[in-house]
């Protein structure tokens, strides 16, 4: 299917403008207006082909130059802006002739909910591709539901049946057409598009809600924002490290690098083949320290030591790797899990395996559940199977602070 967004955020937000001093769609959260975070999540799902924003008329101008800036930062969807209505159906309208020919389905989201996942959009979508005319995400009622008229209980509501409706709502482009047209026709007022579907007589899907996708409606709400704001929020990032170093004896006229006793890890390996190498030639701490440079983002190893330099010349590759953590810890990432391997035909690691990785836990300042080494060799091939040299391969994992871009 071809399914594009609509983004809501024309409403006047009358019951919060004056808390919020303007619409609400429009306040800074995590310096971005609030609106961008929906758009943010729906970027992020792969089978959306893209977005339509919907703004009052009277800010449409200076909210598109803004998406300019923000859409620069790789926002990776196609993206439209048009101006909405006196009434939640209107913006709606509007936005449905904004979207291309080749769009034959579409979801609906009011920007006041922030806190949408993918994994909502994504369940709106699959009911979308199994034949829905239209879906709409709920979750069930947990409060008793009275029928009240002038202050008068008149009966309480079977709450197993009901449900709080949600956005996005999805629906076959076509059919939602014919909705507004009969709406428009009719003068019919509704709070959402699904209901505009419930008329025409056609089934409309329930699919589960989710209890933090809840809308920002009433000046109190605002508390849902501070909660998200003071709340320590991670992302999970990765670095890759290799390395490889030529054993002395399978040396020829071309390496020039001087022999250096084998180290592991920062572990003496005794009786070990020499390696050549301008600095101590530790593999394993190269590798890592390569690793942890592509946590951050930092380029490799070879940036900030080049075997080029004579004041590298039989360099602790310790110091190297003191010398990234450094870095790391600068950058606000913690350092959570490494795991290494050795490939080699000799010598044989087992019987340094544990003090390596004590080793490393305290170089690393990591319990040792958060460390694993491991050794294996490539059954007599290649250069390490010819014995000629011993490589490395370090996974290293973390937790970088996430941040927003100041617009």
């Amino acid at each position: 299917m071809h399914i594009w967004t609509i983004l809501l955020a024309a409403g006047q937000s009358r019951r919060t403008a004056e808390a919020a001093s303007g619409p609400k769609q429009f306040m800074l959260f995590r310096n971005a207006p609030l609106y961008w975070h929906a758009a943010k999540t729906f970027a992020r799902v792969a089978r959306l082909r893209g977005l339509i924003f919907v703004f009052p008329e009277t800010c449409l101008k200076k909210e598109q130059e803004r998406l300019k800036v923000l859409v620069d930062r790789d926002f990776g969807l196609p993206w439209r802006v048009t101006a909405g209505g006196m009434e939640r159906s209107d913006s709606a309208r509007n936005a449905l002739s904004a979207l291309p020919p080749e769009c034959d389905a579409v979801l609906v989201h009011d920007a006041a909910r922030p806190f949408v996942s993918p994994a909502l959009i994504n369940r709106v979508i699959d009911a979308l591709e199994h034949g829905a005319s239209g879906v709409v995400p709920a979750l069930a009622l947990t409060d008793t539901i009275k029928r009240v008229h002038d202050g008068a209980i008149l009966e309480t509501l079977d709450r197993s049946t009901l449900f709080a409706a949600q956005t996005p709502q999805g629906f076959a482009r076509g059919i939602l057409e014919q909705a507004h047209d009969q709406a428009l026709k009719n003068t019919w007022n509704v709070t959402d598009d699904a209901s505009l579907i419930e008329r025409l007589g056609l089934p409309v899907r329930q699919v589960p809600g989710e209890a933090k996708n809840m809308k920002i409606t009433m000046p109190e709400d605002f508390h849902m924002l501070t909660q998200h704001e003071s709340a320590p929020r991670s992302l999970p990032v990765s670095g890759l490290g290799y390395d490889v170093h030529r054993f002395a004896a399978a040396a020829d006229a071309k390496n020039r690098q001087p022999p250096r006793p084998m180290r592991l890890g920062g572990v003496p390996i005794p009786n070990g083949p020499e390696v050549l190498a301008h600095s101590d030639g530790d593999v394993l701490l190269h590798a890592l320290t390569d690793a942890l440079l592509g946590l951050i983002g930092k380029g490799d190893i070879g940036d900030l030591f080049p075997d080029t330099d004579p004041a590298f010349d039989n360099t602790s590759s310790s110091l190297m790797l003191d010398h990234a953590l450094t870095m790391v810890g600068e950058s606000g990432v913690r350092l959570t899990h490494v795991d290494c391997t050795l490939v080699a035909q000799i010598p044989k690691i087992a019987p340094w395996r544990e003090e390596i990785r004590k080793n490393l836990c305290r170089l690393l300042d990591l319990k040792p559940t958060h460390v694993n080494v491991k050794a294996t060799t490539e059954e007599g091939l290649g250069f390490t199977g010819e014995k000629k040299g011993i490589k490395a391969l370090v996974t290293v994992s973390g937790l970088a602070a996430e941040t927003e871009i100041p617009v």
